[in-house]
């Protein structure tokens, strides 16, 4: 099965995430703005993470990574 994500865009990913963390830690952003990073954060640090593995839901939707 080939990789959706490639090494760079993953380290791309958790920096973005990392610098994301950062600004609600210090309070830099806060309210909804302050949700929604935080939303794109996990989503970012996710799919980096899951990048070579087999997700249950892309075999729900029959989505082929091959």
């Amino acid at each position: 099965m080939k990789k959706n994500v490639g090494t760079v865009d993953r380290f791309i990913r958790i920096i973005m995430a990392a610098v994301i963390a950062i600004l609600l830690y210090s309070n830099s952003v806060t309210g909804t703005v302050g949700l929604v990073l935080l939303t794109i954060s996990a989503v970012l640090l996710l799919t980096s993470l899951a990048s070579g593995w087999n997700l249950p839901l892309l075999r729900l939707l029959k989505v082929r990574r091959d």
